[in-house]
């Protein structure tokens, strides 16, 4: 018995994990960790919500029901991005 695959693989980018520290982005074949110290829009938000992600272009990833937009070069080098990558909300 052989299994051919139909069609195109429509998952090319999913959460893998989620834990108190941070997401693990699956892209093709390489993983990502984005923690929530460099990526706190993430935090204390609906698990639905996370796992909800598309890519809109190699390497853009955008999660509609958070509205969060970042590439993979943000998320590998997010100390590049200090505006965008920091916590721009107001401290209480």
């Amino acid at each position: 018995m052989s299994f051919v695959t139909l069609g195109k693989d429509i998952s090319a980018v999913e959460v893998s994990n989620i834990s108190m520290y941070g997401i693990w982005l699956l892209v093709r074949d390489k993983e990502f960790f984005l923690p929530f110290d460099k990526f706190p829009w993430f935090k204390d938000k609906p698990i639905s919500a996370i796992f909800n992600v598309v890519e809109l272009s190699p390497g853009h990833f955008y999660w509609p029901l958070l509205d969060i937009d970042l590439t993979e070069e943000i998320i590998e080098h997010p100390e590049r991005f200090p505006l965008v990558a920091n916590d721009c909300r107001k401290k209480e």
